[in-house]
């Protein structure tokens, strides 16, 4: 159910909920790290976004043999390790949400409610002006259609 060309919504909340993702280079770290062990196991991002207290992300394993939840686990620990490196305390609270996305199930839907997530929250007035979303399949421009097309709520 983890393997192969599966999507799945995941949430990730920090450690007491404490609002970590804050600062732009906190941020940076992580997702540099979320995007590598993508990369490297043949897994795309199709959308993500950092709340000061928990993460987003859609995840689409592109061949047979991606493994998400292999990927999700090397995740957790290298970016868990380099917090601790950084700031010594935990980054990430045990487990985690996740959803996976039946054929039924809109990406499109999935997507906007990630980017969103910053102006429902009050963060920002636009997708424009929160610096921490993204996706390695669609560029800001097309992450704003997404909200731009979906009614809020």
């Amino acid at each position: 159910m983890y393997v192969g060309p599966v999507r799945i919504f995941y949430t990730m909340c920090t450690f007491g909920r404490l609002p970590v993702f804050t600062t732009t280079p906190t941020v940076a770290a992580v997702r540099d790290q979320l995007l590598l062990n993508a990369a490297s196991c043949d897994v795309d991002i199709l959308a993500y976004c950092f709340m000061p207290d928990h993460l987003h992300y859609l995840a689409e394993g592109l061949t047979e043999a991606a493994d998400l939840r292999n990927f999700t686990r090397g995740f957790r620990q290298r970016s868990g390790y380099q917090y601790r490196q950084q700031h010594r305390s935990r980054l990430w609270q045990e487990g985690y949400f996740d959803r996976h996305l039946r054929e039924e199930d809109a990406t499109y839907d999935v997507v906007s409610y990630i980017v969103a997530n910053p102006i429902r929250a009050g963060l920002s007035r636009s997708l424009a002006e929160y610096p921490h979303v993204g996706a390695t399949r669609y560029g800001l421009e097309e992450l704003t259609d997404y909200v731009r097309w979906k009614p809020l709520g």
